[in-house]
């Protein structure tokens, strides 16, 4: 029943029971009929480019079906410059070292298409057709052309390995990780999108720590030095490890381990079913509420909001401060009070808020948190007293600042109207 029990975790743990021979003998069997497939795209597009016999030969035996030993990587995707679908090839005789060692033998599966008008994309392609077409990669690395869904279906099944290596932050999410997950394969990526969650130290590979470069180049050298690494010293002998039945447990076991922890969290059930109770349910919900008794609730709110945004104007922050001594200890909450001028508003009419967090070199926050502050008392003349306090998770350099923001049940959020004042 697990295909009605995706998002139930404890339904995965079945998959720790699954013959660890049994489960590599079907992935032995979807690695098969990838290179069913590619022999047969291979050979087409082998005859539309005009090939020789001899060399279809050579090239067709990188994708052997009844010998599915080597270790398989695919990089499938569109080719987005982002994407750096050629980073693979900044050290061409390293890369070859590694493909070439005849006892732990590695091959690599490129597909994909750019855009029509991306034609930095087009170059990445054609540097890549150029490069397998070379020695000595041309028969450990191949390029499927006319990329599509059933290409994209095959490949995601058979690999060993799912590279993903974008330019950091550039990655909106990376659904195909989770896809070659599904099916067995190991992801090995640039801790970015989705694999920043998905990861946990044990469910495949970081490429690097996330760390941040304004040298593109140097990034570039860092982090393809780092995929070499890897390969060498951890996802080649890892997969090469096997038993005396062939099957290398290890492997078998990150496998498993991966499919467990992601297979629950990242699937489109669990999105949708997301999606339904936190946002269309609760947004459905409020829309009855306001379309009752000819609009009253709606009617009033929006009376509110003209109010807010007639005084915005007015309000602001006179004073803040904080109540503690010079030593500041992580763990210990440091309270903190605010005069706010609200005009004709009242304290309930607004969110009096400390935004804090860890300073940068300029003594920004750039990454701070909010805290809602109390209202403590009405001073008079249309000012009040907040006091709140924020709790220190880390040591070094930290700062606040006061911010105030609209407040009514019946917002969607406090940023709904695009107000804010800043102490």
């Amino acid at each position: 029943g697990w295909e009605q029990r995706l998002t139930e975790p404890d339904c995965w743990d079945g998959i720790y029971a699954i013959p660890d021979q049994q489960f590599w003998a079907v992935r032995q069997g979807l690695k098969s009929q990838l290179f069913h497939m590619l022999r047969d795209r291979l050979a087409e597009q082998h005859a539309r480019n005009h090939g020789s016999a001899a060399h279809l030969d050579r090239v067709l035996r990188l994708a052997d079906p009844h010998n599915p030993r080597a270790l398989t990587i695919g990089f499938a995707r569109r080719f987005a410059t982002y994407k750096r679908g050629t980073l693979l090839f900044r050290d061409p005789e390293r890369l070859a070292h590694i493909l070439h060692d005849a006892k732990r033998p590695v091959q690599i599966i490129f597909a994909g298409k750019a855009h029509p008008a991306d034609n930095a994309g087009k170059e990445f392609i054609r540097s890549i057709v150029h490069h397998c077409r070379q020695e000595p990669f041309r028969h450990h690395i191949v390029f499927i052309e006319d990329y599509d869904m059933n290409v994209a279906r095959y490949i995601l099944q058979g690999v060993d390995v799912w590279l993903n290596n974008p330019r950091r932050k550039m990655e909106a999410s990376g659904t195909s990780g989770m896809k070659a997950t599904a099916n067995g394969a190991l992801n090995m990526s640039i801790p970015d999108g989705w694999w920043c969650e998905g990861y946990d130290g044990d469910n495949g590979w970081n490429i690097g720590r996330g760390e941040d470069y304004d040298d593109l180049e140097f990034q570039d050298r860092v982090e393809s030095e780092s995929i070499y690494e890897m390969l060498e010293e951890e996802v080649v002998p890892v997969f090469y490890n096997r038993g005396s039945d062939g099957v290398p447990r290890e492997w078998v076991r990150r496998m498993k381990h991966a499919m467990r922890t992601i297979c629950p969290v990242f699937n489109t059930n669990r999105m949708v079913q997301e999606y339904t109770e936190r946002l269309y349910l609760p947004v459905a919900d409020r829309a009855h509420a306001f379309q009752a008794e000819n609009f009253k609730r709606a009617r009033a709110l929006q009376h509110w909001k003209r109010h807010i945004r007639e005084h915005w104007s007015k309000v602001h922050v006179v004073s803040m401060g904080a109540e503690s001594s010079a030593e500041i200890l992580v763990g210990e909450p440091m309270p903190i009070r605010a005069e706010v001028h609200l005009g004709p508003l009242a304290p309930q009419d607004v969110a009096v808020e400390i935004y804090c967090g860890r300073t940068d070199h300029r003594g920004q926050v750039p990454v701070g948190r909010p805290v809602r502050m109390a209202h403590v008392q009405d001073l008079g003349s249309g000012n009040h007293l907040f006091q709140g306090s924020f709790v220190p998770e880390h040591t070094g350099r930290h700062g606040y600042s006061i911010r105030v923001l609209p407040n009514h049940a019946d917002l969607t959020s406090c940023t709904e109207m695009a107000l804010i004042n800043w102490g």
